[in-house]
């Protein structure tokens, strides 16, 4: 199976494409353009110069989040319209657990995904590496580092540490002697090939989607969203 894959969920967009588990070719910037400028011209400067077309690919994969909101917004629909104009079925891959498949190698490892959400909080998952593939341990969520601790204190196995969170969490950790490792730094942030890995798996299990059914997974209310609910909450209170 042919896999494009996009990630735009953080500060560096990535694109490639895997034919199943093989890398075929990746592209990577870290400019501070911004994705809206960047990642649709790296997918079609990646397709040209490997030789391939849309036409050559059977499944698009994204990113969907936890991660920037823009971001995420910028990744998924440009894998929406990539997708429905070939009517090709659709990825929505966590975040999280695409950065757990950059460490599949590692059997037998603790790996714990954490993205910088603010407000004190990261966006955590965890995962156990058994069989050359991750497993998850827990849901994607926004939660303080601390929480996490909690979760991990009886784990008794070093944490490996992935994502752009990953500093919060090792103070956290180690303030608390519980053991913990940052994975080397590329492997550390998110990555089109991570996305691509994870479609595979969720294709094998049935789960991919279609192009008008892709949507970002947020995880958490926009500022806006939250500033608004506040006044409306303020609102209720002074009319009782």
């Amino acid at each position: 199976m042919n896999i494009l894959a996009l990630e735009a969920s953080a500060k560096a967009a990535s694109c490639c494409v895997c034919r199943d588990d093989f890398l075929l070719a990746q592209s990577y910037q870290h400019s501070g353009l911004t994705h809206s400028r960047t990642l649709l011209p790296m997918v079609e400067d990646l397709l040209k110069n490997s030789g391939l077309s849309l036409d050559d690919m059977e499944l698009i994969a994204v990113a969907n989040g936890p991660g920037s909101f823009t971001g995420l917004r910028i990744g998924v629909s440009t894998a929406k319209g990539l997708a429905w104009a070939k009517a090709l079925p659709c990825a929505g891959c966590s975040t999280l657990e695409s950065m757990a498949w950059n460490l599949s190698h590692l059997e037998g490892a603790d790996i714990c995904c954490a993205m910088d959400a603010r407000r004190s909080q990261v966006y955590a998952a965890r995962f156990v590496i058994e069989e050359g593939r991750p497993v998850r341990l827990r849901a994607d969520e926004a939660i303080s580092a601390a929480q996490l601790a909690e979760e991990i204190k009886n784990r008794k196995k070093p944490q490996i540490l992935v994502g752009d969170g990953w500093e919060l969490c090792y103070n956290e950790l180690t303030s608390r002697a519980l053991p913990c490792l940052v994975a080397p730094p590329h492997l550390r942030y998110p990555s089109a090939w991570g996305v691509a890995r994870c479609a595979l798996a969720m294709a094998e299990r049935g789960e991919l989607t279609t192009a008008a059914a892709l949507a970002p997974a947020y995880h958490r209310l926009s500022q806006a969203e939250r500033e608004r609910l506040e006044r409306e909450q303020q609102g209720q209170k002074q009319e009782n």
